[in-house]
């Protein structure tokens, strides 16, 4: 398939378009703000002495409500978009999706040990409480995956069908100790399980934001360096490995990689879904496979649509807001069906 755009003219519409999510993002909601002020708010948030009193309010809804929304924002949907493709080189399957390996069941299922758990038994020291719904639903990811990784494991090689089978069979697990906590809840446990399991960056601050930033750095470099054994997995195993690639370590990399960036997204935001799928597909039918291209340009338009969706999740009902998930659902569930109409 020839791709419908270049690389250079597909990065400037990307640039474009996260430019115009950013400054969404920071201006609109339920007190919206104009593009001068917005402006001047965030460059005061930098140290530049501009503007004067009248920018109070303005700096204290940027830079208090609005920043660590938005930085959330960017690295949840550039983590996930990044994973996504990942996931899709590892399979060999453009429908890849990251949950395959089972991180975002596990995460949710230690969110749901930590709401539940902490509601029942109490008695959490007030110094972890408020990481500890994160620090769970983040080692719960990690966990799953290190056992569809270890399943898929046999005589020093990595099955790939393997690890897809187990991954079906722990995520069908997962969300059954997700139901049995959900049963087991109260009604206002309920209601937070439930919230957080449809994602949302309501609630971001700088303080729960800054290991998600990290890991999402580290993510963004390391990815684009495995471009060119991601472009050899795609001809199969064995013609990688005749191309002097190693197959086995970039297979545990790339877990590893995905475990670790969506586990932090998930314990960040909760669960959203279609970014991984979506947008890798996406970039993919107007520019090709080139992972050289496609990891970067969908980290950019993981980014972006991600913040169009909270900024449509905070507009269509103001001043209540959907839950972000329930965006991209909408979102991507339709393209998805579309691709697969397109694709017979």
């Amino acid at each position: 398939m020839t791709p419908a755009l270049r690389p250079r003219s597909l990065f400037i519409a990307l640039g474009l378009l996260l430019a115009l999510a950013l400054w969404g993002s920071l201006a609109l909601g339920p007190v919206s703000l104009p593009l001068g002020e917005t402006l001047q708010a965030a460059l005061r948030l930098l140290g530049l002495p501009l503007g004067g009193s009248e920018l109070n309010q303005a700096q204290l809804i940027v830079g208090q409500i609005r920043m660590p929304r938005t930085l959330l924002g960017l690295a949840v949907g550039a983590v996930l978009a990044l994973c996504g493709v990942a996931m899709q080189g590892l399979f060999r399957n453009p429908l890849a999706d990251p949950g395959l390996i089972g991180v975002s069941s596990g995460a949710a299922l230690g969110a749901a040990i930590a709401i539940v758990g902490g509601a029942a038994f109490g008695g959490i020291p007030e110094a972890i409480a408020p990481y500890l719904l994160s620090l769970c639903a983040f080692v719960g990811g990690l966990a799953v995956t290190a056992l569809v990784y270890r399943l898929g494991r046999r005589d020093g090689l990595t099955s790939v069908v393997t690890m897809l089978l187990a991954g079906i069979a722990l995520n069908a697990l997962a969300f059954a100790c997700i139901g049995l906590f959900t049963y087991l809840a109260d009604d206002a446990t309920l209601r937070t399980l439930t919230f957080w399991n449809l994602g949302s960056l309501n609630g971001a601050s700088y303080a729960r934001l800054w290991p998600l930033l990290l890991v999402a750095f580290a993510v963004a470099l390391w990815l684009p360096r495995r471009a060119r054994a991601l472009n050899a997995l795609l001809l199969g195993e064995s013609e990688a490995r005749h191309l002097g690639f190693e197959v086995e370590r970039l297979k545990r990399e790339l877990v590893f990689c995905t475990a670790l960036g969506v586990g932090a997204a998930v314990a960040a935001a909760g669960m959203i879904g279609f970014i991984g799928l979506v947008v890798p597909h996406l970039v993919r039918l107007l520019v090709g496979p080139d992972h050289r291209v496609l990891l970067p340009a969908s980290m950019l338009a993981g980014a972006s649509l991600l913040l169009l969706a909270d900024l449509a999740a905070r507009l269509v009902l103001a001043p209540a807001e959907l839950p972000i998930g329930i965006v991209t659902a909408l979102i991507g569930a339709p393209f998805f069906l579309y691709l697969l109409i397109r694709g017979r």
